[in-house]
């Protein structure tokens, strides 16, 4: 079969698939869903943070020479600040002023509760533009593969899936979190899958101009999720301070955190 051919059908198995599998959870009957909404949230922030810290700023430094971890730094904090200023821009988007901040004392309350939705959607925004960045990376790294060797581009498309299914099951809890519907839940985190597809039609085509950029890309998204955990998700866990929340939320912080090392473990000793 051509080479072409198979990268764009693998990338489509690591992308779509593991969104359509994470779509389980959209079955969910209503009142269960809600239930374990709250749980997903905490569940995401370690998984994102785990990808970023063990997965792809690690990966994105093992591919640079030394003098150039600089640059990979500034480029984390670039994306954190930059995405910052584009959630900003969406709140006040979300808004409809530019001075939404200048409510009398009578709108407080609506405009607490319009500035709190504005933040949960830009969240949810954020996560779309960070998985299919993320995405787009995981086809180069396919695309890489199967140019190398086509039974090891078949099982680095498979752990592709397996270790972002967490992370979209996730990533599903955060865009319903933020207000989005199920439908449009799963037509996003669809869209942003598509990037896989992408990225590893663009790499066949030209790999050797897309490899000194992959660690930019790399830590572009990884800038990306460390801003979703820290800035957006990690807030409205405080809203409960029970020692029974608290303690849920710290283990199913770490239950996350696990997983995803766990599986990247397994795909480094296949050699992937």
């Amino acid at each position: 079969m051509d080479l072409l051919l198979l990268i764009i059908i693998f990338t489509a198995v690591g992308g779509v698939l593991s969104v359509m599998a994470a779509a389980v959870f959209l079955l969910l009957p209503d009142h269960l869903r809600n239930a374990v909404l709250p749980h997903g949230i905490s569940f995401a922030i370690g998984a994102l943070l785990a990808v970023a810290f063990w997965g792809l700023i690690p990966e994105a430094f093992e591919q640079v020479k030394p003098e150039q971890f600089q640059a990979l730094s500034g480029t984390i904090l670039a994306g954190i600040l930059g995405f910052f200023v584009l959630e900003k821009l969406l709140i006040w988007r979300h808004c409809h002023s530019g001075s939404c901040e200048a409510h009398g004392d009578e709108d407080n309350h609506d405009h607490e509760h319009s500035h709190s939705h504005g933040t949960a959607k830009s969240a949810g925004a954020l996560i779309i533009l960070g998985d299919g960045i993320h995405n787009f990376v995981d086809g180069v790294l396919i695309a890489a593969a199967f140019l190398t060797d086509v039974q090891l581009g078949i099982v680095t498309s498979l752990a592709v899936a397996a270790h972002e299914i967490p992370q979209e099951v996730g990533d599903f809890a955060i865009l319903l979190h933020s207000g989005y519907s199920k439908k449009k839940a799963l037509f996003y985190n669809m869209l942003a899958s598509l990037t896989t597809v992408l990225g590893g039609v663009l790499a066949y085509f030209g790999l050797e101009d897309l490899h000194d950029s992959l660690p930019y890309f790399l830590t572009l998204a990884a800038s990306s999720f460390i801003y979703i955990a820290v800035a957006d998700l990690i807030p409205s866990l405080h809203k409960k301070t029970d020692m029974k929340t608290s303690l849920q939320q710290i283990s199913l912080i770490a239950m996350g955190v696990l997983l995803i090392c766990t599986l990247h473990g397994i795909a480094h000793n296949m050699e992937i």
